[in-house]
């Protein structure tokens, strides 16, 4: 039996309005990823100082966004599927504020390397950066569309993610060891990777939350193989 919808026209309205909320915000992360990265790159202070302001914004729809949805639950008391997309709203909601969070602590570590002599071209990190990207941006996708293929994908991208995270620790560590007074700089690009594996980590958690929505099954618990 078909799961029943509620039929009020403004009721959809704000189901709608939380959803491209959450796609803005998800916009505003990527492009905070993206400027913390090239201000890494190109030891750009600026740059990377005005990742950090804009991390207010951030927050501010993230408030905004969790107060629509206590709105719905409060008056609207939704049920069955649409208590499923509000709950997960939320959840992705939280998931997005993080991801920005994490953006404004690598452009802190880009500034503190940029009073630093540089000590390797960057090669591993951008490309951490451009598939976490990715990953936000198809998570988000998979919300819109319903896609739980798409959230599969996002799910199986996190191993990526996970061993370039690993193969920048190893060589950092070789660096460490061979030249004590490169430890403090690999301790900070170490800290950058870490924050790259932890926003892949969100993005995968955004796609757990989609496949619930669609599903109503909870698999953030289970391997990707088995989803």
């Amino acid at each position: 039996m078909a799961e029943k919808k509620h039929t009020s026209t403004h009721y959809e309205k704000e189901l709608r309005d939380i959803k491209e909320c959450l796609i803005y915000l998800g916009a505003l992360v990527e492009k905070a990823i993206e400027l913390a990265t090239e201000a890494l790159v190109d030891r750009n202070t600026e740059l990377a100082h005005k990742v950090i302001c804009d991390d207010n914004t951030i927050d501010q729809l993230d408030v905004e966004i969790e107060e629509k949805c206590i709105r719905i639950l409060a008056l609207r008391q939704p049920t069955a599927r649409d208590l499923r997309y509000i709950t997960t709203a939320i959840k992705i909601n939280g998931h997005l504020e993080r991801i920005g969070d994490m953006a404004a602590n690598i452009a802190e570590k880009a500034i503190l390397l940029s009073e630093e002599p540089p000590m390797k071209p960057y090669i591993d990190i951008p490309r951490m950066a451009e598939i976490a990207r990715r990953m936000i941006k198809e998570s988000l996708d998979a919300l819109v569309n319903e896609d739980t293929d798409l959230a599969r994908k996002v799910r199986m991208e996190d191993e990526t993610i996970d061993n370039l995270n690993e193969q920048v620790f190893r060589e950092l560590l070789t660096f460490m060891l061979e030249d004590p007074k490169k430890i403090h700089r690999a301790l900070i690009i170490m800290q950058i990777s870490k924050s790259l594996e932890r926003i892949s980590d969100h993005a995968v958690g955004i796609a757990d939350m989609v496949m619930y929505m669609v599903t109503g099954k909870i698999v953030r618990h289970e391997p990707s193989c088995k989803v």
